[in-house]
């Protein structure tokens, strides 16, 4: 059952392509607006190395590649899909790397959550909270990127 939703992802029609393509670069532009809020929130703490530009853009890049990669990842090859009313078993077991993009997109836009309230409230950010934020957000997003890379390499493989 899981070979057909595969099979029926290679043969979808052209405007289907066309739509998935845009939801996902959606999906980028909200990773990368997420990262500015990070990014707006880390350099309004005057932490002199998290407040360059080159740290903000980093902070967006990493977003929006991310929220592209880790949200929605292709199913696994091998993966059945759950017969519980059928048979009676029970359901599949989690899938590690779609664990692993879940816990990912929750710690990334959790950071950002935070940083747009803090913007919001205009509060004086601490420095601890601010590298705590930042080290949440880059961790979250790279747990995006090995979650959405690794889906992608092991449907190919």
């Amino acid at each position: 059952m899981a070979d057909s939703i595969i099979a029926h992802r290679a043969y979808r029609s052209r405007t289907s392509r066309c739509a998935h393509v845009i939801e996902r670069l959606g999906l980028s532009m909200a990773g990368a607006s997420c990262g500015l809020f990070v990014a707006a929130h880390v350099s309004s703490a005057r932490v002199e190395l998290l407040g360059s530009v080159t740290m903000s853009l980093t902070l967006m890049v990493l977003g929006a590649i991310g929220f592209y990669l880790g949200i929605d990842v292709p199913p696994h090859r091998t993966g059945r899909l759950p017969q519980a009313r059928l048979t009676g078993e029970d359901m599949q077991p989690m899938d590690p790397v779609e664990l692993l993009s879940a816990a990912g997109t929750f710690l990334a836009a959790t950071a950002a959550f935070i940083s747009v309230y803090s913007i919001v409230t205009d509060s004086d950010p601490t420095a601890a909270m601010t590298v705590a934020l930042a080290c949440g957000w880059l961790l979250g997003v790279t747990m995006q990127i090995v979650a959405g890379t690794t889906a992608r390499v092991r449907r190919t493989g």
